[in-house]
Formats: structure tokens, C-alpha cells, sequence
């Protein structure tokens, strides 16, 4: 791995843009086009996959000396509304056509480095997600024949899209690892729970909404604004793929109007649970690991009526699909009428919605305590009280429903009925819920406060 100072130079030199470009000959044109480009960060192109069954050689989630309990609820700075707002200029211009403000925008060059732990720890969980990415997509393609493939209705040019964006995993796991050094992340050892082509699309679409997610949410937080751009960059590929994963998956490609962001600690509960070991002295994680949670009757994209099915998903978290088990005239892939069928398509406006407003949603969690993660090395924890409601975390909204207790670990609660915007229904498309013991009011800036009300979960809900 380079040096910081290097690894600053390569990134500049492959980022013309951050800086003005000196003036040239043609012939040094010409010869900066012929040059190598830089090299991708190096991984196996063939790993073993499975359970950990190892002893940890350390246990739960980094950590230093602690000056609190938790981030208080402050009221907004007196400053926050003092601009006006009414289409003037109110300061003096830096330079022709160029407003006052922004932030980098004085001409200083940008480094582009972690500026503070939080954006160490937020760009190494990022890391992580690309590493499982690109395992992922390799695994599905080695693990499923053509015949696999094709009887799900993906062709050669849809494998070869799968083997793509798995290259494109390479060059964003390379993009992080040049901004951390040397401590950077390496690729781990997985554990997939699916078992046939529907179910690795449906997992790797889920993977791919809370890797996306999991970035928005911290993206507008980092110190570094340099290296926000480029992870930015990153991400808005990642969104790509998860329209893609769903059009594999005959799913409507965009039914939101805005794409959710959701704290990193959400995305490690999510992720940890499907890495089996890491290499040694591997780089660990600050992130909380909160106790899973099962939606028992996950509305099954598999389905002709998705919301028909009962313990049909293979994992927990992910909430992963399950296609065993389905009659051919309960599977919607094999349905003759088009406003029904599931198969892979550009779009898919199925007669039978998902889910709808009024269902009731029937819930399972865990308590705290369960190893998790890289060689079983986390542990799942919450400072919690006891569960009260369900957080439905979707678009711009946090919107809570009232959880109607069984027992200790178990419960239901009602799909709420509510609009982003008129005409945008919030709960759409590929969604989180949590237990909370609490309903504070939160926005998507401030999501991360939710943390210490969460008793389990998330969880990814198929409402769309």
C-alpha cells in the first residue's frame, strides 16, 4: 500500500479535474495519454465460502475511552436560519460568477484523506461493503449454471452485466483502500444463505439498497470533503446496480421518490452477520451490531401475491426471499399474464401490490448478547428499554406504528398509510423497519439519534 503523501499524488494525478491543469505540449499530451493507469487494489479471484467455526481472538466492536452515554438532543444553532433566502447576493463576490460560501471552495488543494475517526470508521465500513460485493457477484456467477441463469429468464449479457459490476466493486474497493492506507480493510471469507438464482438476485438487491443506503447516511457527516466526492462517485454507481438488481429480480426499477440513508451501524448489523473470518490483525469496526430481526410474513417478490406467504425468507436482517416450496401457480415466474409475472424485465407493474397500507406485518427478534460478524468476533448489543413501536425508515420519513407486544421477542404492527408528498406513498420499494422502545422525532440528518432507542433490528421490508 502506498504512503499517505504518494497515495495523495496518485489520486491528484488520477483526478485532473481537482486541480487547474498546467499547460502542455502536445507531445507531453500525448505521452501522460500513453501512461499506465494506476493498478486496482489486488484480491482472490476464488475464496472459500461458509461458516465460522473458529474461536475469536477479540471480541466487540472497537472501542476507546467513552465521555458519554450518548449524542444529546441539542436545539439548532441561532445561525442555522439567519440566511435570507431571497435570491440576492448578500456578500462579496470571490471572483467573477462565483457566489461567497461553500466549503473547499478558496482554491486550497484537496487531499484526499480521512480528516477524523469518524471518517476513518465510515469509509472502512464502506470498504467492507465493496469487498462483499465483489465477492458476491463472483460467487453467483461460479455458483449457478447457465442452465441456472437461463431458467430464471437472465441471459449471457445479463451474466456478463453480473461479472461488470463485480469489476466495478474492484475499482471502488481500490478508491477507499488508496484513501485509508495501509490499515485498510482486507477482502474476508463469506457465508451466503442462498440457494438458487432468484434468491442470490433478491439477497444481492438487498445487499446492494443498504451498502447504498448505509453511504447516504453518512456521506453529508465526513470531515473530509475530498473524500466524500469520490465516495460519492462510488455510490451513485451502487445505486445504478440496485435498479438493476431489481429489474433482475422483476421488481419496478424506482418506486421512490427519494433513496433512503440510514446510520452506519445499520448497515454493519446488516452485513456483519454474512462475513465468516477476516485475515489476521484485520482492521475492526466502532459500529454497534443490534439484534436481528425476522419479518415473518416478508412480502415475497417470487410470489403472484406477494403478501400471501408466511416464513418465506432464509435470513434474517435481509429478510431474503425464499423460492422453495412454491406451487408453479403460486410463483409469479412462471404466471402467463404479464400483469402478474415476475420475470426479469426493463419494468414490472404487477396487478398485486407487495404490500399494502393497513397489513398487518408480523415480527421476530433477538435478544441481545449473540456473536456475530468476522470470526464470530462482535457481539449484538442494545441500550434499548423495552420495545414500544416500529420505525419505518423510508425516503425523507421516519414514521413510527405502534408494536403490539406477543412476548418478549415477538410482536405485529400495522403498515402505516403515509405520503412523502402528495402523491408518493413512503413506503415503497426496498425499506427498513426497527424495533424502538421510543418514537423520537428524527429527519434524515440526524437519523444516527435513533440508535439508542433501537431494541432490534433493521430490517429490510419488500413493501415494493
Amino acid at each position: 500500500m502506498p504512503s499517505t503523501s504518494m497515495r495523495v499524488a496518485a489520486l491528484l494525478a488520477c483526478a485532473p479535474l481537482a486541480l487547474a491543469a498546467p499547460k502542455t505540449t502536445a507531445a507531453k499530451q500525448a505521452a501522460a495519454a500513453s501512461s499506465p493507469a494506476p493498478p486496482i487494489r489486488s484480491h482472490p479471484t476464488s475464496i472459500s465460502h461458509g461458516p465460522y467455526s473458529g474461536i475469536p481472538l477479540a471480541t466487540g466492536a472497537l472501542s476507546n475511552s467513552i465521555v458519554g452515554t450518548g449524542i444529546p438532543s441539542l436545539p439548532p444553532n441561532p445561525a442555522a436560519t439567519s440566511y435570507p433566502s431571497d435570491g440576492r447576493l448578500h456578500e462579496p463576490q470571490p471572483a467573477p460568477y462565483v457566489p461567497a460560501g461553500g466549503m473547499g471552495t478558496n482554491g486550497t488543494p484537496p487531499v484526499y484523506n480521512a480528516k477524523s475517526d469518524f471518517d476513518y470508521e465510515s469509509l472502512a465500513l464502506a470498504l467492507y461493503q465493496e469487498w462483499i460485493e465483489l465477492d458476491l457477484f463472483h460467487d453467483g456467477l461460479a455458483r449457478f449454471s447457465e442452465q441456472d441463469f437461463t431458467a430464471a429468464g437472465l441471459t449471457a449479457e445479463d451474466r456478463y452485466l453480473i461479472q461488470f459490476m463485480a469489476e466495478q466493486e474492484a475499482g471502488h474497493a481500490t478508491m477507499i483502500s488508496n484513501i485509508l492506507g495501509a490499515q485498510a480493510p482486507q477482502q474476508c471469507t463469506y457465508n451466503y444463505p442462498y440457494r438458487t438464482v432468484r434468491e442470490f438476485i433478491d439477497f444481492s438487491q438487498k445487499l446492494t439498497r443498504f451498502g447504498e443506503s448505509g453511504v447516504y447516511g453518512f456521506l453529508p457527516h465526513l470531515d473530509s470533503r475530498e473524500a466524500a466526492q469520490l465516495l460519492l462517485q462510488s455510490i451513485t454507481t451502487e445505486a445504478r446496480q440496485q435498479m438493476i438488481l431489481r429489474q433482475f429480480d422483476g421488481l419496478f426499477p424506482v418506486p421512490v421518490w427519494f433513496e433512503v440513508g440510514v446510520p452506519q451501524s445499520w448497515a454493519w448489523t446488516l452485513l456483519a452477520p454474512f462475513i465468516s473470518s477476516c485475515p489476521a490483525g484485520q482492521t475492526r469496526l466502532v459500529w454497534q451490531n443490534f439484534p436481528a430481526l425476522w419479518i415473518l410474513n416478508q412480502p415475497n417478490p417470487a410470489r403472484v401475491n406477494a403478501s400471501a406467504g408466511y416464513n418465506e425468507t432464509i435470513s434474517a436482517g435481509m429478510n431474503t426471499l425464499s423460492s422453495a416450496n412454491l406451487t408453479t401457480s403460486e410463483a409469479c415466474a412462471y404466471s402467463n399474464n404479464t400483469l402478474d409475472d415476475c420475470k426479469p424485465a426493463i419494468t414490472q407493474n404487477r396487478t398485486i401490490p407487495l404490500s399494502y397500507p393497513g397489513r398487518r406485518v408480523f415480527l421476530s427478534w433477538e435478544t441481545p448478547g449473540k456473536p456475530v460478524g468476522p470470526n464470530n468476533s462482535y457481539v449484538t448489543s442494545s441500550q434499548a428499554g423495552s420495545p414500544k413501536y416500529v420505525a419505518w425508515v423510508t425516503q425523507l420519513n421516519v414514521t413510527y406504528s405502534s408494536l403490539d407486544v406477543t412476548n418478549a421477542t415477538s410482536g405485529s404492527t400495522v403498515q402505516p398509510n403515509v405520503e412523502t408528498y402528495a402523491g408518493d406513498p413512503a413506503i415503497n420499494g426496498t425499506m427498513f423497519i426497527a424495533i424502538t422502545d421510543d418514537d423520537p422525532y428524527l429527519t434524515p440528518f440526524n437519523l444516527s439519534l435513533i440508535n439508542r432507542h433501537v431494541v432490534a433490528g433493521p430490517a429490510l421490508y419488500q413493501a415494493g
